[in-house]
């Protein structure tokens, strides 16, 4: 039985970082974020009697050409899984969104580390590594459009300053779109010691800057890492100063700088789309 008790601690899971951070534990809400989660996270689901009633309909329309659709899954995941049949009024009072889609779960946090991004295999078709590097970003879009973009780019994964936006903050995980899933990421109270660790193994270290005298696209990248700077203030001089290399973007018209997500998505679609020995 949902309680009141449970109630606010759900809300607070949805307000509060340091809730999530204590708790070891994020929300996610929609029917496409219960169904890519991994089952070893999910500690919670809760739906609505309407959303139950609108897969078993959607499912039981379905002919055998239709096994794999998604209303199909989620009826049969929800089957063998242990949930909880809450009122619409509740779902109301536990999500985050203006119109909550019937179904949240509560996950349990990853817990990564940087051998992990080291060790995982982004690109499955190629063997360099590309190590995302962020500081500072505050902006929860900004942030979960970094995550989907790395993923579609085969990142190996993204290292965050604790000055970042919470990954866990609901707007962030709903901006990645499953991503968050699929993408290891550590935070560090030390850039420079991560940075430190890149280079032992032999990832070069890029920061578009300013004053980067190579243009982005005249590299030719192996295994790599790209620091991107916080939104209005960019990289401090101190992590510009990690890097190996200053790259920049080429602007026209009276621009200094990009969006965090655009110059991070630039970046790591170059990378993707160099090959060794071109």
């Amino acid at each position: 039985m949902l309680t009141n008790a449970k109630i606010k601690e759900i809300h607070k899971l949805n307000e509060k970082s340091k809730a999530r951070r204590e708790a070891g534990l994020f929300v996610t809400e929609g029917p496409k974020m219960f169904m890519e989660a991994p089952l070893e996270w999910v500690e919670e689901v809760y739906v609505t009697q309407e959303f139950l009633d609108r897969i078993d309909r959607e499912a039981s329309a379905l002919t055998g050409s239709d096994s794999g659709d998604k209303s199909l899954r989620i009826s049969e995941m929800i089957g063998w899984m242990e949930t909880e049949i809450v009122t619409d009024e509740q779902m109301n009072k536990i999500s985050d969104t203006q119109t909550p889609q019937g179904i949240l779960c509560i996950l349990r946090q990853p817990g990564y580390t940087l051998d992990d991004i080291l060790s995982h295999k982004g690109r499955k078709d190629d063997d360099r590594k590309l190590v995302m590097v962020l500081e500072d970003i505050q902006d929860p879009g900004n942030l979960g459009t970094i995550f989907r973009t790395a993923e579609g780019a085969g990142v190996s994964g993204i290292i965050l300053s604790e000055g970042c936006v919470d990954i866990y903050n609901p707007k962030t995980v709903r901006s990645t779109m499953g991503s968050i899933y699929r993408v290891p990421f550590i935070y560090t109270d030390s850039l420079k010691d991560a940075a430190g660790r890149l280079k032992q193994e032999g990832i070069t270290v890029y920061a578009a800057h300013l004053k980067g005298e190579a243009s982005y696209d005249d590299i030719e990248y192996g295994d790599s890492a790209f620091l991107i700077g916080n939104e209005g203030s960019g990289l401090k001089d101190e992590t510009a100063a990690l890097a190996d290399t200053y790259i920049r973007i080429p602007m026209e018209g009276e621009l200094e700088s990009l969006n965090a997500s655009v110059a991070a998505s630039i970046l790591m679609y170059r990378h993707y789309g160099v090959r060794p020995g071109r």
